[in-house]
């Protein structure tokens, strides 16, 4: 079947399915919940790592992965934006096993008009009267939870901002997703195995987890890699304003995930603001198609 697909069909499937397995993460995420949240990080980035070296070697040779260090500049980067994307996937992780999906999944809707803002703010980018509508909608969005939760909404805040601010450190580096994500997790690695080492009596099993719990641990590496990878191959083959349109499907099945699922509470105010977040998504669509039919 995928033999009989051209190049941007292959890429229309590929970010459906990345979009599908960042969608069920939570699911996955609980789980492991026999681990605290920082160990399931410091464990997704160690068999990310395994992985990732895996495919590397498998198809290149040693002298590839050793001029991912050869650049003090690339380094740097790569620390600052392997902290960022740590930072992220610990409060995601967190607020899976904290019964605050619904709070995770505004934050990766908000993800696109932080980006956009960001933009703004870094790369002089313009935008439109319906993209600033778009952009002030999200933001009514989110401030509208503050009355009924008591307390400014940091977890979509903090989940949008930290992966904005990774999408634009990486532009600053001229690694590929793949060896990106490989120099940034092995920067972290000796973090995560120092975690590991001074937290296993602490993590939830014994030294010797059982087949059930060391299979989802090594499991991690490929929730993690395994859609990243799949995203990477649709970017190189269908328009970015298709890919962004397609992004959304993450956010809305880690919604209905956290709602019907799990249970979490879904009130008035919330609702609300999942509607306006809702609108700014449909104003960000159609720009994007018009966008993408005014250059086809």
């Amino acid at each position: 079947m995928l033999n009989a697909m051209n190049p941007q069909q292959k890429g229309i499937a590929a970010a459906l399915a990345a979009f599908s397995m960042w969608g069920i993460l939570p699911v996955f995420w609980k789980a492991l919940s026999f681990l605290e949240p920082a160990s399931i990080v410091a464990h997704r980035t160690l068999w990310s790592l395994m992985l990732l070296l895996a495919i590397t070697l498998a198809g290149s040779n040693s002298s590839h992965l050793k001029k991912l260090f050869q650049s003090r500049a690339t380094l740097a980067w790569s620390a600052l934006s392997g902290a960022l994307l740590a930072s992220n996937w610990l409060l995601y992780v967190w607020a899976t096993l904290n019964h605050r999906i619904l709070e995770a999944a505004l934050g990766y809707y908000l993800n696109p008009f932080f980006n956009m803002l960001f933009g703004t703010l870094w790369f002089s980018e313009k935008h439109n009267t319906r993209q600033l509508i778009a952009i002030a909608l999200a933001f009514t969005g989110v401030l509208i939870q503050i009355p009924t939760s008591g307390h400014f909404p940091w977890i979509p805040i903090a989940l949008a901002s930290t992966f904005s601010l990774y999408a634009v450190v990486r532009k600053k580096s001229s690694l590929d997703a793949r060896d990106g994500l490989t120099l940034e997790t092995s920067l972290l690695a000796p973090i995560a195995l120092a975690w590991i080492a001074t937290h296993t009596a602490d993590s939830g099993i014994s030294s010797l987890p059982s087949w059930p719990q060391a299979t989802l641990i090594i499991a991690s590496g490929i929730a993690t890699t395994l859609p990243l990878l799949c995203f990477t191959y649709a970017a190189r083959n269908i328009r970015l304003t298709t890919l962004g349109m397609l992004q959304f499907l993450g956010p809305t099945l880690q919604w209905i995930i956290g709602w019907r699922c799990y249970g979490e509470t879904m009130d008035a105010h919330r609702l609300l603001s999942f509607g306006l977040i809702w609108l700014a998504v449909a104003l960000y669509l159609i720009q994007s198609r018009e966008k993408n039919t005014l250059h086809a």
